[in-house]
């Protein structure tokens, strides 16, 4: 198998794009990476594309198809890969063994999601069809109430308090306002959580014990990457970020059936895959983008991962250890929590940060200093589908 890197990254800013439709999304995030990568009029072999609900929302399929027609990257093979919120994960994982068993030397890989046409009750409905379709969806269940009972086991189990998530959602916030591409750009602060009466009003109980600081914007938006097998870049436009090691693993669909409901197996095991296959541990990482959906599994896959023990992920959140500049720097991009969550989008846009990070493009406000290593999580479903991909700067 060859070493593969990616050579440009590019995204469009989240949040309400009406103006736009999703196959416009997808071109301008793609046309973003491929003036990265500096391929000019250059074609790629292979196009892959992210996206969950186009056929629901959009009442649209095929898009791989017509991006690939849209962008002129004809006769490039092209796929769409539908796999829940880890659907951009997913389709830059099958464009990295594409590559890497040499069958592809290069290949484009764009998620995009387009939520807001929707309403947002319509919107919560869709992303509750990846539920089990008859021991959940039926009876209601929706993401954010799984995360809601998913906490308040956390807080039992491990003594997680109401601060801590608190301490999550200032720090994503705060990075997002410092984000140009981020969705939410609103400043909170800890006073006004609790003392101001309008912040009150317009922070209600989403799932209790979760608020609506707690969760992320339902959004639009579309990442992209390109990749390259490493042995064909010879005069790259920029340093090539090496996609060293990649982890995936799968739990029970239904959260009842796991014997403990607090324990995310299938992140634990797409990190070590991805830390093995890296030759890389934890405390390697320099900077990570973890699936903060709601700020309970942010603390949780900082535990899950290995950068802490089980019960102190909030600890050290709350101790400021996932700041910038602290020990291990989490979704300085603002997360999913403020730069936005469209499903399909998410697990490219993850990486494309980490792709900024490790090239130092940052600004000084938002780069973590001499960042070589990142780690991103992709959670799919309730964590019953998840990837992991370490990430490593190459200097050629």
């Amino acid at each position: 198998m060859r070493d593969v890197a990616i050579i440009g990254a590019g995204m469009i800013p989240f949040g309400r794009r009406d103006e736009d439709t999703l196959l416009d999304m997808l071109s301008y995030a793609a046309l973003k990476a491929l003036d990265d990568a500096g391929l000019g009029d250059q074609s790629v072999d292979a196009v892959y594309v992210g996206n969950m609900g186009a056929g629901i929302i959009q009442h649209q399929t095929s898009i791989a198809s017509s991006l690939v027609d849209r962008l002129n990257l004809l006769p490039a093979a092209a796929d769409a890969v539908e796999n829940g919120p880890a659907s951009g994960g997913s389709a830059v994982k099958n464009a990295l063994l594409a590559v890497a068993s040499g069958y592809y030397d290069s290949a484009l890989v764009v998620g995009g999601e387009k939520m807001r046409e929707v309403t947002g009750w319509r919107a919560t409905d869709f992303v509750a069809t990846m539920t089990h379709p008859q021991a959940e969806y039926p009876y209601g269940i929706t993401l954010p109430g799984m995360a809601g009972m998913f906490t308040r086991l956390y807080m039992q189990k491990y003594g997680v308090t109401r601060e801590m998530l608190v301490a999550v959602a200032l720090k994503n916030q705060e990075m997002g306002t410092l984000n140009p591409l981020a969705h939410v750009e609103m400043a909170i602060s800890k006073d006004g959580i609790y003392d101001n009466q309008a912040a009150i009003v317009n922070n209600p109980v989403v799932a209790d014990p979760l608020h609506l600081y707690d969760a992320c914007p339902v959004s639009d938006g579309a990442a992209a990457l390109v990749i390259c097998a490493l042995e064909k870049i010879k005069k790259p436009a920029k340093a090539p970020v090496l996609i060293a090691g990649f982890g995936q693993a799968t739990d029970t669909h239904t959260l009842q059936e796991r014997a403990d409901p607090t324990d995310l197996k299938a992140v634990t095991l797409a990190a070590q895959q991805a830390f093995e296959r890296a030759k890389l541990k934890p405390a390697d990482i320099h900077v990570a983008e973890l699936h903060d959906a709601f700020t309970i599994l942010e603390i949780a896959e900082s535990e899950h991962v290995g950068f802490f023990k089980k019960g102190e992920g909030g600890k050290a959140a709350l101790a400021g250890k996932t700041r910038l500049g602290g020990q291990i720097p989490i979704n300085v991009s603002g997360g999913l929590k403020a730069r936005g969550h469209p499903v399909g989008a998410t697990g490219v846009a993850q990486i494309v940060d980490i792709v900024f990070q490790l090239r130092h493009e940052l600004p000084k406000d938002r780069q973590v200093a001499n960042a070589a290593n990142g780690l991103t999580v992709n959670f799919g479903g309730f964590g019953n589908n998840v990837l992991a991909f370490v990430l490593r700067r190459v200097d050629l």
